[in-house]
């Protein structure tokens, strides 16, 4: 988190940062008035760009030069890609969730099973005789067997 926090601080100037992504620094003022970049400013009010700029700076460039896009179709690209990790975040938040459910749902199953077990009454069919037997793996568990009185 601290690096991250680190990679978002504006450091570097604007000759810097162009630079850095090798493209002039007239063509990052466009990224910015297209709202593709918003670096960070000083007191003084000058631009300061940070790791995470310089590296959104790189995929632009990426984007337009090696894949030929225009600034829209840029914008749209970064679009979804905002939206993907927006619904990626949210898988793995419901993939939690459904995870609790399940162990939820798996000890209330338990706790039901528990609770049948205590409550089960034998029947005795007419005409047989049921006898308790001890299962002796189970202390809590009582096997039934029905005899049969000779016919």
């Amino acid at each position: 988190m601290a690096d991250e926090r680190g990679r978002e601080r504006g450091v570097y100037m604007i000759s810097v940062a162009a630079e850095l992504a090798k493209i002039n620094p007239q063509t990052l003022r466009i990224y910015e008035t297209r709202g593709l970049i918003a670096p960070k400013r000083s007191p003084k009010n000058t631009r300061l760009y940070s790791e995470q700029d310089v590296g959104r700076l790189r995929r632009i460039q990426e984007l337009t030069t090696e894949l030929g896009m225009n600034l829209a179709g840029v914008e749209r690209v970064f679009e979804l890609e905002a939206e993907m990790a927006r619904m990626r975040r949210r898988m793995r938040t419901l993939e939690r969730q459904a995870k609790r459910m399940e162990r939820e749902l798996d000890e209330e199953i338990d706790r039901v099973r528990r609770s049948f077990k205590r409550e089960l009454v034998p029947y005795e069919p007419p005409g047989q005789a049921l006898e308790r037997v001890r299962d002796p793996r189970d202390a809590a568990a009582v096997r039934i067997r029905i005899s049969r009185p000779d016919r």
